[in-house]
């Protein structure tokens, strides 16, 4: 059988009897074993089994793609913005290091606002600074704050947050 999702949230399962749709989370088939007997047919079990594998998004999921690489990802049903991979994606807290300058910084948030969108406190969008003109004006803007501006006593969010787009950061060890 092959389970392929629906941009409405059902999956389409091909077999050699014939193609149906599956609606997982109203648990019900087209197939006419699901309407004579109304129980739990055999492609709603093949959905379920795909999803639980990661084959195929969960019902509350849709495939989208990585704004930095392309790669498939997964990304909740209702999502908009730019996302990330698990390759280019970045953690709260986590250290990165700035590609243009060397110097290290600590992520605060990753947003899905595209850096030609995202508007900075001096009302330019992230993408329009000269620095930033290599990396993706489509991907999303991660606010980080600079490593050496944490010092004792003083929070991140006492620190000044600065955008860049994704790209332009890497993990730092």
């Amino acid at each position: 059988m092959t389970v392929r999702p629906l941009r409405d949230r059902r999956y389409v399962v091909e077999t050699d009897g014939g193609t149906y749709v599956v609606a997982l989370d109203a648990g019900t088939c087209t197939c006419p074993d699901h309407a004579i007997r109304g129980s739990r047919c055999k492609h709603l079990r093949r959905v379920a089994m795909e999803v639980t594998a990661g084959s195929v998004p969960a019902p509350d999921e849709r495939v989208g793609a990585c704004a930095v690489c392309g790669a498939e990802t997964v990304v909740p049903f209702d999502a908009g913005g730019a996302h990330l991979c698990d390759r280019h994606a970045f953690e709260p807290g986590a250290a990165v290091r700035d590609r243009e300058t060397g110097k290290r910084l600590v992520v605060v948030e990753v947003t899905t606002e595209r850096a030609d969108a995202f508007r900075t406190d001096e009302g330019r969008t992230v993408a329009e600074y000269a620095t930033n003109a290599d990396y993706g004006a489509h991907e999303p803007v991660v606010e980080a704050v600079y490593a050496e501006s944490l010092r004792p006593g003083r929070r991140v969010a006492d620190c000044d947050r600065y955008g860049f787009p994704a790209s332009r950061l890497t993990s730092a060890p």
